[in-house]
């Protein structure tokens, strides 16, 4: 098969890939007729996904505008996918142009663009990682970012990839003990909680992807989170979660199958 000009020769594009079906769905250019017809197979079993894929986008940015807020100006965004409109560091530096972002992410074509994308902007860096792999990752995030100062630790849907026998929560706490005080870590992450049959049916096409998804309850997902203060309203379906506008949230907020929250960690420097 003849690979598109500027990719690695290694991607495989017999079979669909997780990072570009969701590029495909927030209408991405980065995805191949594979991807889309999984993406579209999904989608007719569950119309609103694309709204879903949305949402979560939406609720990322949000969570970052917070993150910048208080103080924050670097940031690790695990699992980022396919750059496309909205990305994290064009919300950073659109806010604060020293922002530095580290962008991680498993599936090579989702590096190789990113890179692409990102090339001539040296406060943003691009890592080929999983997620399974926190000692390398913050390693190479390291050459960039500042772990003795307040970080953004951003695992938008990203932790549902992980199956409980690679122990997502040893992961988090890996990534959280690495942290300095005043850092805020981000998590959305799909649940079974509140969904309909055909949502779940769904998901499991998930299996014909690079990697499934595990759907978790609001309290696994909690978990995540550690001994950190999970700031106001909670972990909550992702309109929920500081909507810009009361008119954002429809009636049926769970629809969207996913919860997300923000914590911050409160603990006292090391002395």
């Amino acid at each position: 098969m003849q690979m598109p000009d500027g990719l690695p020769t290694e991607i495989d594009l017999t079979r669909p890939s997780a990072a570009r079906v969701y590029d495909y769905f927030l209408g991405g250019a980065h995805n191949f007729e594979i991807d889309r017809q999984l993406a579209e197979q999904i989608a007719s079993m569950t119309p609103n996904l694309p709204a879903t894929m949305r949402s979560g986008r939406e609720f990322l940015r949000r969570a970052v505008r917070v993150l910048l807020a208080a103080g924050i100006d670097q940031f690790l965004d695990i699992g980022s996918g396919i750059p496309t409109v909205g990305n994290v560091h064009e919300v950073a530096q659109g806010a604060d142009p020293r922002s530095r972002v580290v962008y991680v992410d498993i599936d090579p074509v989702a590096v190789a663009h990113s890179r692409e994308l990102l090339a001539g902007n040296d406060r943003t860096a691009v890592v080929h990682a999983d997620l399974r792999e926190p000692e390398r990752i913050l390693a190479e995030a390291r050459h960039l970012l500042d772990f003795d100062r307040p970080v953004g630790i951003l695992l938008a849907g990203v932790v549902h990839f992980v199956p409980d026998a690679d122990k997502p929560a040893d992961i988090l706490a890996t990534l959280r003990a690495a942290a300095a005080p005043g850092s805020h870590l981000v998590i959305s992450h799909s649940t079974f909680e509140d969904q309909p049959q055909e949502m779940l049916d769904a998901q499991r096409l998930s299996a014909r992807t690079d990697t499934a998804i595990t759907l978790r309850s609001r309290a696994e997902i909690t978990g995540f989170f550690g001994d950190w203060t999970i700031l106001e309203p909670g972990v909550v379906h992702m309109p929920l979660w500081r909507p810009d506008s009361p008119s954002d949230v429809d009636e049926h907020p769970e629809r969207f199958g996913a919860f997300g929250g923000v914590a911050r960690n409160d603990r006292p420097a090391a002395g």
